[in-house]
């Protein structure tokens, strides 16, 4: 099956997901509506159980990125080509977004722990900017983290035990200053979009 295919299909079906919370989304306590180039998830209260270490071993949860513009995104290095992609267009709307991206933390959540040590995806997130972070820890790690985030992943078989694929989510998870979700960021999206919206938060602060 085409890669996009499946990005498309696995972006709509979260999209699908997002319309349990519309009660929550008219919280009045909620942040301010903003004209998101993405799809507003403000008061879906995705994400909020992210537990995940990082590449030096350290348990990071959304506490650990207040004060940041936070986007998560989950993948894995042998993707052929939706993360490569993905990652890349992340990285231009960093550049897009100049001296404000050191407000900015980018996050690849690996959901091919097996095979992603800390070290492969160190290396692999380095590959697209030095200031990325990647996660990876334990299944169970993965599966509380994704859940948390409605989050899609699951293996395909390969030829062989250790040559498979994973058919994942395919869309940026954008949270703002607060740890509050406010945008998906989905495959459609061009670098300059993203830095629309990750822009109107860091203005908003």
């Amino acid at each position: 099956m085409n890669p996009f295919t499946i990005r498309r299909r696995h972006f709509l079906g979260t999209l699908a997901a997002l319309t349990l919370y519309p009660a929550l989304a008219a919280c009045s306590q909620d942040p301010e509506p903003l004209p998101f180039e993405g799809n507003d998830i403000t008061g879906s209260g995705l994400g909020q159980d992210l537990a995940m270490p990082d590449t030096q071993g350290h348990m990071r949860t959304l506490a650990d990125f207040k004060g940041k513009v936070l986007l998560v995104f989950f993948g894995y290095t042998q993707c052929p080509d939706v993360c490569p992609t993905a990652m890349l267009e992340i990285s231009q709307a960093m550049e897009l977004l100049g001296d404000q991206a050191s407000h900015v933390q980018v996050v690849m959540i690996s959901v091919d722990p097996a095979r992603d040590t800390p070290e492969i995806l160190q290396a692999y997130v380095e590959l697209f900017d030095p200031r990325f972070m990647g996660l990876t820890g334990t299944p169970e790690q993965l599966d509380k983290t994704a859940r948390s985030f409605k989050a899609f992943y699951a293996k395909e078989p390969g030829p062989s035990p250790n040559h498979y694929a994973m058919n994942h989510s395919a869309a940026f998870y954008l949270l703002d200053q607060n740890g509050q979700p406010r945008a998906l960021l989905g495959p459609s999206l061009t670098p300059e979009d993203m830095a629309h919206d990750i822009r109107l938060l860091l203005d908003a602060a």
